[in-house]
């Protein structure tokens, strides 16, 4: 009897020092380091404008932002926080912002935020974060109220890179043919 029990024991352990074993050699289920990664958000009321806060929050070093709306006080807010701890952000708007009642453009260039207005094109139709040239942040979603509440959006956060340098580069080039915003 007492070899059984020491037999089992043994056997238990063996089985035990295979399993941990198997573990070890399994890949890891996260991504590393610069392996694109995402999440996605949809409106109404499901999260889109909490992710672009929070993204916001985490930005070190640059923002770059590109939209075609932009009325959300609370990503307003976070662009100046960012701002105020040292971030770089910049940000480049429709025209019609200009004149719009609720446009945050106001708001940011009165903070001092790089402001641009790209009156080059018909609209200025894109709805885009760079974060740290490690995030971009984009899809139908407005940086609106009415986009997070109301309206049927859909909104991504990518951690690529590659393709933040793509979307810098294409901010650079409306930068380049944008007019600098002072406010009202």
């Amino acid at each position: 009897m007492a070899g059984d029990s020491a037999a089992r024991r043994w056997r238990f352990r063996l089985g035990v020092i295979l399993v941990a074993a198997g573990l070890a050699l399994m890949p890891t289920l996260q991504a590393a380091p610069d392996e694109p990664a995402w999440q996605v958000y949809f409106s109404p009321t499901h999260g889109a404008t909490k992710a672009v806060v929070n993204a916001l929050a985490a930005a070190k070093a640059t923002v770059l932002v590109q939209a075609y709306s932009f009325t959300s006080a609370p990503i307003a807010k976070a662009l100046v926080e960012a701002h105020n701890r040292g971030v770089d952000v910049r940000v480049i708007l429709d025209r019609k912002e200009t004149g719009s009642r609720y446009s945050s453009a106001d708001f940011l260039a009165h903070a001092r935020i790089v402001t641009l207005i790209d009156g080059a094109h018909a609209i200025a139709h894109n709805k885009v974060m760079v974060i740290d040239g490690q995030a971009v942040i984009t899809g139908s979603f407005n940086f609106t109220t009415a986009a997070e509440q109301r309206n049927a959006e859909n909104l991504l956060v990518i951690h690529d890179r590659a393709l933040a340098a793509r979307y810098t580069a294409n901010w650079q080039a409306h930068a380049a043919h944008s007019i600098r915003y002072a406010g009202r």
